[in-house]
């Protein structure tokens, strides 16, 4: 499964999926693109020997220009699954069309509850006790597409959003591999009663081989 990432950061998580799956299991990471040319992400990516592309807004008339750009970029490089990865741009209907159920999110929040930016500021403002992680299909929406899957973390006492992220980053890369495991061993799909509802099955690590 070719595997094409969006990121507009870091890149932790595409990080991750290099390290933990790229290469293994018919699982190929072959294009990583940021809107953000000096992305660290980006760096991660070149290191790896991946193909890289810079998408700036200011480069196209329209957000939907820009979107076609991409879709065409990834598409020439045969990408079956896109991931975003810590991207920060919404993507149009025509690009999300063009990969239809085959565009995945990774938030830091239990959906649908603290969609958007500041997910893990929203979630300590409101102090909760039951912090997580969703992985999820993207609609035209803002974080609303149907859930993969999710893991929680109890934290105690008032933890601040710095020690929030840090508990959650590790739970971030575990269930997005696992779930870009699970689509390269055909372990996800929506159920036919209901698209909401995603069946997802866990695989090993290099079980989709």
């Amino acid at each position: 499964m070719r595997v094409g990432v969006l990121a507009s950061g870091a890149g932790t998580n595409l990080q991750a999926i290099l390290d933990r799956v790229h290469g293994r299991g018919g699982i190929e990471v072959v294009a990583a693109a940021s809107d953000q040319p000096a992305a660290p992400a980006l760096d991660r990516a070149r290191g790896a020997g991946v193909e890289t592309g810079v998408f700036e807004r200011g480069e196209f008339l329209t957000r939907e220009a820009r979107d076609t750009a991409i879709a065409d970029w990834l598409s020439e490089r045969g990408v079956e699954l896109v991931v975003l990865a810590g991207y920060m741009q919404l993507l149009t209907p025509a690009f999300l069309g063009r990969f239809e159920r085959r565009v995945i999110n990774v938030h830091p929040a239990l959906l649908p509850s603290f969609p958007g930016l500041r997910a893990i500021e929203q979630a300590v403002e409101h102090g909760v006790k039951v912090f997580g992680v969703t992985v999820h299909f993207v609609d035209e929406g803002v974080d609303t597409g149907p859930i993969i899957a999710q893991r929680a973390i109890e934290l105690t006492g008032l933890p601040s959003p710095e020690e929030v992220h840090a508990a959650l980053r590790p739970i971030e890369h575990d269930l997005l591999c696992g779930v870009v495991e699970a689509f390269a061993a055909g372990a996800v799909a929506a159920d036919p009663s209901n698209p909401r509802r995603v069946e997802y099955r866990p695989v090993p690590m290099g079980g989709s081989q």
